[in-house]
């Protein structure tokens, strides 16, 4: 279990820091607009809410700078690929890329919530101090400057209402388009908040100038505010002045939005580079291969491409896992029907050779895949596909004698729901199963087939060939195992096969399995540094 503490405890302290300056920013800011001199003037009249809006909206400053960094694709393949510092616990982190970008935009919505309910409360506030006759230090100081820039109450006139600031002012109005923009991106969880998020309201809440505080100090003067005659000579007499919050936003944002600008510039000039389609194989189970070339393109093991077919959507663009190898000279990529898109591409295919455009390749966990002694592949159905890159990737390596490769032994998982999936993959495991045998290195690959979905005719065709040297199901040397795998089992073997070594466990497949295989990393990680350690990744799009 020491790896799971590990990465846990890396993982935790990332969030405990992103938590940390939340809570701090909030904090500081609270407590600074509930106590600074500048709004005592206008805490007079918005009471505690000010202090509300203000603290979230600098904690949404912050939060609208980092919602961006998570979806910068090409700086995360970058620092997983080459960044020096980054080590494996760091590496990992990076896998979580998604799920904190989910997390920064769930405290959005929060923040927004709580900045446009205190807004609105200092609306309400504002019309009250406005239609105030009781000269009260509210109702004095909505009176104060209706003719200059100099106010402190935004509403000048006592027919102006809540709504009527909210629908036909700048800040109001953009700050109800902003808002129920995002109400409409959370509630239909599509890309989210892929853009900065300004301070709504920032027009709406003055305070007092530093020349009119030198001038009317407020704990001196408020009283003068509603006891003053006419003849009063006093400097208290004199009318506090008040100006605008300096606008802060930009200076948050700027640097995340050049950032991303960048990233999706560099990523719209590589989608117009040309993409030749050298070859399109149509596989059992309606399973499309496109093998493809184009100038520059580099890729390794695990990666993952966006392809887009402007004959059926020039919007649409789709992750697929690369399943060539980087010592081939085309990329490819595996499809199968999994939607309206998918399906309308292998049609597509089968009658003509349309134009496809490609962006990418982007680093997932896989990548670190050769970074282990032992590594555990499981892949689920059509999940199988990063690890068609990596087995070819091998293979090739035995071609060459490839005397640097660190990774010893593979243990290859695949389960498939109907046995027609298993055919496009045969082959590759086919041409492994030789070219080890006659390396010497048979045991290099040990590969285990599982069949989710089976009936009895299967079972009974099966029995009657059961002593075959090969596989009724595949035609592989190895049996296909039906149902489904007994992990702790397949844990324990590993774990008793190679006691002292770093075990990376990778998954292509369901969150269910993810959950099952990290369950089992976690118990047969021992806690001693000198044992088996398994470290569990897993393919994040």
């Amino acid at each position: 279990m020491g790896n799971w503490l590990v990465n846990h405890w890396f993982s935790a302290a990332v969030l405990a820091a992103w938590l940390g300056i939340n809570i701090f920013l909030f904090t500081y800011y609270f407590l600074f607009f509930d106590q600074d001199d500048r709004y005592f003037y206008t805490r007079a009249i918005l009471g505690s809410a000010l202090a509300w809006a203000r603290a979230s909206a600098k904690c949404l400053n912050f939060n609208s700078m980092l919602i961006l960094l998570p979806v910068c694709r090409n700086l995360l393949s970058f620092l997983r690929g080459t960044c020096l510092c980054c080590r494996r616990t760091l590496r990992k982190q990076l896998d979580h890329n998604l799920t904190f970008h989910k997390l920064v935009a769930y405290a959005l919505a929060l923040l927004t919530a709580v900045h446009t309910i205190a807004h609105l409360f200092n609306l309400e506030r504002y019309n009250q101090s406005q239609q105030a006759t009781d000269g009260s230090l509210p109702a004095v100081l909505s009176k104060m400057h209706l003719q200059d820039n100099k106010w402190l109450n935004p509403i000048h006139s006592n027919e102006t209402t809540v709504e009527y600031m909210a629908f036909t002012t700048i800040p109001g109005l953009t700050g109800v388009i902003i808002t129920l923009a995002l109400i409409l991106m959370v509630t239909s969880s599509t890309e989210f908040i892929r853009r900065n998020y300004f301070e709504v309201f920032c027009g709406l809440v003055r305070g007092q100038t530093e020349q009119s505080m030198a001038e009317v100090d407020p704990h001196r003067c408020a009283q003068y505010l509603t006891q003053r005659d006419q003849n009063c000579t006093h400097h208290c007499c004199k009318d506090p002045e008040f100006g605008s919050i300096p606008a802060e936003s930009w200076k948050w944002v700027l640097a995340p939005i050049i950032l991303y600008v960048f990233e999706r510039i560099l990523r719209v000039w590589r989608a117009q580079q040309k993409v030749v389609v050298k070859k399109v194989v149509m596989h059992p189970a309606r399973v499309l291969e496109l093998q493809m070339q184009k100038k520059g393109f580099r890729m390794e093991v695990g990666q993952y491409i966006f392809v887009n077919c402007p004959a059926i959507s020039p919007l649409e663009w789709h992750p697929f896992t690369l399943t060539s190898a980087p010592e081939e000279d085309f990329f490819s990529i595996h499809v199968r029907v999994a939607g309206d898109w998918t399906e309308r591409l292998i049609n597509t295919f089968q009658s003509e050779n349309p134009r496809i455009e490609v962006d990418g390749p982007f680093g997932t966990a896989s990548e670190d895949v050769f970074q282990y002694e032992v590594a555990m592949l499981v892949g689920a159905g059509i999940g199988v596909t990063p690890f068609a890159s990596i087995l070819k990737s091998i293979w090739y390596k035995f071609q060459q004698a490839d005397q640097t490769l660190k990774t010893k032994k593979i243990y290859f998982y695949w389960l498939c729901r109907d046995r027609e999936a298993f055919a496009w993959f045969n082959d590759l495991l086919a041409s492994l199963e030789q070219k080890m045998a006659e390396s010497g290195k048979a045991d290099f690959l040990t590969y285990r087939l599982f069949l989710t979905g089976w009936d009895t005719s299967i079972a009974n065709n099966v029995a009657l060939h059961f002593d075959t040297a090969t596989d009724t199901v595949t035609g592989l040397r190895q049996k296909t195992i039906f149902g489904r795998p007994m992990w702790n089992t397949e844990f324990a073997v590993v774990a008793e096969a190679h006691p002292r070594s770093v075990v990376g466990v990778f998954l292509c497949g369901p969150g269910a399995l993810a959950k099952s295989l990290q369950k089992s990393c976690h118990q047969h990680s021992s806690l001693d540094p000198r044992k088996v350690k398994f470290y569990f990744n897993k393919e994040n799009f």
